[in-house]
Formats: structure tokens, sequence, C-alpha cells
């Protein structure tokens, strides 16, 4: 039992160990993870995991390694920042692999990527001819950028000589059953309007409600648990 013991406090540790260097390195490292980072993700997990299950390690050596890693990252975090030679080496840099027009086979064949595998980049950004890309780049994290040629690119209101409109950004105010207090509050949102805007819609209580959405000027976007003939909104019949 008590190893079971000590294998939960070390567990437990370890979690909340990598949690707080995951919110210390910030959301980027996380989003726009390269190589580098993949690869010392794997190793720190490996050394974690051993801790764990040798019976000679416990906090302290877990402990050890983690803050090590975090060390590890934070220099060549603030090293890449303030030496930008650098970053090449330890972030990677773009590759251009489609320029006007033209796959660049060079960079390609550099950078392994064949041609299927850049039809799934493509497809993943919503090009599915290569013909349509005027420039695509290789990014340092294996995402593929894309500018499409002027006869492919959706037209904006600048474009169409549209006057432009203020740009609003919609927020929750009822999620799984349960009114977002806070976001009523930042939006300075009384409770009665909420009910009376549900009532207009056709539902009698909050509880109906899955998922409610408040833009300025427009109707309140509704989404709820049954639809009108009491059939679940999972039913397609």
């Amino acid at each position: 039992m008590s190893s079971y013991m000590s294998m939960f406090t070390e567990v437990i540790f370890g979690f909340f160990a990598l949690f707080l260097i995951t919110k210390l390195l910030g959301k980027t490292q996380i989003s726009q993870i390269t190589p580098f980072d993949f690869i010392s993700a794997l190793l720190l997990g490996e050394l974690v995991g051993n801790a764990l299950f040798d019976p000679n390690a416990g906090i302290p050596e877990i402990a050890f390694v983690v803050a090590l890693y975090a060390i590890l990252m934070y220099i060549i975090e603030i090293v890449s920042q303030k030496y930008k030679r650098t970053r090449h080496l330890l972030e990677g840099s773009p590759t251009i692999i489609i320029h006007r027009g033209k796959l660049v086979r060079d960079m390609m064949k550099k950078t392994k990527l064949d041609i299927n595998q850049l039809q799934h980049l493509l497809r993943e950004k919503d090009v599915f001819s290569i013909s349509e890309v005027e420039f695509a780049v290789l990014e340092a994290n294996g995402t593929v950028s894309v500018l499409k040629k002027t006869d492919y690119q959706t037209p904006t209101r600048k474009d169409l000589k549209l006057s432009p409109q203020d740009v609003t950004l919609p927020i929750t105010l009822i999620n799984d059953g349960e009114i977002i207090q806070d976001n009523m509050e930042e939006k300075n949102l009384p409770l009665s309007w909420l009910e009376e805007s549900i009532h207009e819609q056709g539902y009698k209580d909050v509880s109906e409600i899955f998922y409610a959405e408040y833009i300025k000027g427009s109707p309140l976007y509704i989404v709820p648990f049954f639809n009108r003939n009491h059939k679940k909104y999972t039913d397609y019949d």
C-alpha cells in the first residue's frame, strides 16, 4: 500500500510541476512547438516517467528533473531572444515552398516534404489545388501559411467598396444551462432582459438552453437542449 501512496504523491507532484512549466513558458510555446520543443518534451516525459517507477527516486528527484528542464528551456528562450543568430538553430526558420505559383523543389527536398504531405497541409487551409497558390511558406512548427492567387482570394468589404462596419466580439451568456454572471455584468445586461429574450424565442426557462451567445445589435443566438418537438438536439430525424 505504501508503494501505491508513494506513486500517487509523485504523480500528483509531477502533474502540477509540468502544469506550472507550461504556464511559465507561455501559450506560444505550446501552439508554436518546434522540432526541438517536441524532442525536449518527449525527453522530459521519459525522465519523469522513469522517476515515477524507479523505487530509488522520489519527489526530490522528480523536482530536480522538472526544475532542470525548466531552467534549460528558460535559458534557451532568453538566448534566442537576445541573440538573433541563434534562432535559426534553436527554433528553425520558415521556408518558401511555393513561389509565384511554382513549386520550389529544392526547398521541398531540403525540408523532406513530399507532394502528398504538401497537399495535406494545403487542404487544412481550404486549398484543394496547388494551382490556386501564389506563395506557400513552411513554418518552423510544420504548418503551412498560404497566400492565394488574386483570382482565388475572398473579396473584402474594401475590395467591394463597401463602408466599414463595427466589429463586435460575441460573448457567451449561457453555457450548459447555466448563466455566466461575469459576462452578463461585463455587458451590463440585466437578468430580466435575458429571460425576456428567451421567452421571445419560445423557451420557458434557462434550464432549457444549452448555449446562448450575445452579439450587440443581433437577436440572442440560442441552442437548446431539446428542439420544439421535445426531441434531443442530437436526433436527426
